[in-house]
């Protein structure tokens, strides 16, 4: 890693590209220098402040890159992100609202970190408070009555999202490996710009395993109700043995009551056949995706041994000819019996 200083910073910042690799490269590079973290978050502010509008998405990408993946080898970038980042949406919101897909964009994040508890869920909603507000006013009062609707809606589809386990929209996160000025180091990748159809991760599909473990035909306890239930409730010959209306009273409140058991078991079993569809569909994708991962595996160790063999020749050669080149020290003395060369002040010495 090269050394921190004002300038590199400054450089880096002003440098930074929309690509993955990008972003990726600073990222490590303010993780590794993280003793700086609050020099380096207020340049990070100040710089996107001043970066152009189409870049200023790119900043919160680092922004968001940087806290996610410092968080297990401390907190200080996520506290001291916390001091600008009211300010920095506020900023966004003023400058780039009409940029739909910016704001999108910083609203997928937001989810993400409401999700995944980055920052308590109040901080989270301060931020999205501070991104949507009106350029000048930044009263949400004033509100044009087009653009609160699509506020609300989208709040409404955050809680959706929130509680649906299995249709909300994902993220994805991977790990790759990013040699930064000759070190290689591991690092967990984040896009929020996702399709709804890709795979899902493996935490994801935990969660829906963990699930289908407290479903409905595993449920012992109600099957055992409705195997225990009276043949009278279900057989419409039994009828013809009730003798007054007292019987045929207390049968009518059991069959009522076997059939809400019954109703809701049946309700809890089709929504079990959904999930396990769905759950279907998830472990195609993954699997799918792990051969994919699987094969691009292996021809990255392919293109790296050949670089280690290409390298190890290289070795070699170098080996040989450092054997093969003459030892100085018992070469014979060149110069003896020779008169010393004239200096220069003898060449131009006039007597």
């Amino acid at each position: 890693m090269s050394a921190f200083t004002e300038s590199a910073l400054i450089k880096k910042l002003v440098d930074l590209n929309p690509s993955q690799q990008s972003i990726q490269t600073l990222s490590l590079w303010l993780i590794h220098h993280r003793k700086h973290h609050s020099h380096i978050t207020k340049s990070w502010y100040n710089e996107m402040r001043k970066a152009p509008k189409g870049k200023k998405l790119t900043f919160m990408y680092l922004a968001n890159d940087v806290i996610q993946n410092s968080k297990k080898k401390g907190p200080e970038y996520g506290k001291e992100f916390q001091k600008v980042l009211q300010k920095a949406f506020l900023h966004i919101g003023e400058t780039c609202g009409s940029d739909n897909k910016t704001i999108s964009s910083l609203d997928r994040i937001l989810k993400i970190w409401e999700d995944r508890m980055v920052y308590d869920a109040k901080l989270v909603q301060g931020f999205r408070e501070a991104l949507h507000k009106d350029d000048g006013s930044h009263s949400p009062k004033t509100e044009p009555p087009e653009k609160r609707k699509r506020h609300e809606d989208d709040a409404k589809q955050h809680k959706i999202s929130k509680q649906d386990g299995w249709g909300r929209e994902r993220e994805r996160v991977k790990s790759e490996t990013v040699e930064v000025n000759g070190t290689v180091e591991t690092h967990v990748i984040l896009s929020p710009q996702v399709n709804a159809g890709d795979p899902p991760e493996p935490e994801e599909l935990i969660r829906a395993l963990t699930e289908l473990e407290n479903s409905a035909s595993s449920d012992a306890v109600v099957r055992e109700q409705i195997a225990n239930l009276p043949p009278e409730v279900s057989e419409v010959a039994m009828l013809s043995k009730l003798e007054d209306k007292e019987q045929a009273a207390k049968l009518a409140a059991q069959v009522n009551e076997a059939a809400k058991i019954l109703h809701e078991y049946n309700n809890r079993l089709c929504a079990e056949m959904e999930d396990r569809k769905k759950l279907t569909t998830m472990l195609k994708d993954f699997q799918a995706e792990q051969r994919d991962l699987l094969a691009q595996a292996e021809q990255r160790l392919q293109e790296y041994n050949a670089k280690l063999n290409k390298v190890k020749d290289v070795q070699r050669e170098i080996r040989s000819h450092l054997q093969n080149l003459p030892d100085l020290t018992q070469l014979p003395d060149v110069t003896g019996g020779l008169a010393p060369l004239p200096s220069a002040g003898d060449l131009f010495n006039i007597h």
